[in-house]
């Protein structure tokens, strides 16, 4: 399956005094880009909280390589860089959309929530359609 890059326009409400994206907005935009890799494959996050499942965040990290500035567009490319049937890994690398240049590289880390019981359960058990999937998809 070919996943193309979210592509994301800054703001100028994202930067600082110095019309720099201030750090925090990164990670923002890796959600939006997760989201967006999910409506991608064909199972949107809305349906999978539909489904009972939803992706608690057990840790996120975030490695700036160069500045971001207002007006600059950037890609966002995700890939799923480890998956169990309780957990998954996902990668994303920020370039510049003109240059290429890498800007940010960062990774967060999933547990499968059920949302109702309020407990981390088996992807695999309770939704193997969407385990399936993540499988054919993430990093051998």
């Amino acid at each position: 399956m070919d996943i193309k890059p979210y592509v994301r326009k800054t703001h100028y409400y994202e930067t600082d005094q110095m019309g720099i994206i201030h750090h925090a907005n990164y990670i923002h935009w890796m959600e939006e880009a997760r989201v967006d890799f999910m409506e991608q494959i064909g199972f949107g996050y809305e349906r999978a909280v539909k489904e009972g499942i939803d992706f608690a965040l057990l840790g996120i990290s975030c490695e700036y390589k160069s500045m971001v500035c207002f007006g600059d567009t950037v890609n966002i490319q995700v890939s799923l860089t480890s998956l169990t049937v309780t957990k998954m890994t996902v990668q994303y690398e920020i370039t510049d959309a003109l240059t290429g240049k890498l800007r940010t590289r960062g990774e967060s880390i999933h547990c499968y929530f059920d949302s109702n019981r309020k407990r981390p359960v088996s992807l695999k058990k309770v939704l193997p359609e969407l385990y399936d999937l993540f499988t054919s998809l993430s990093v051998k």
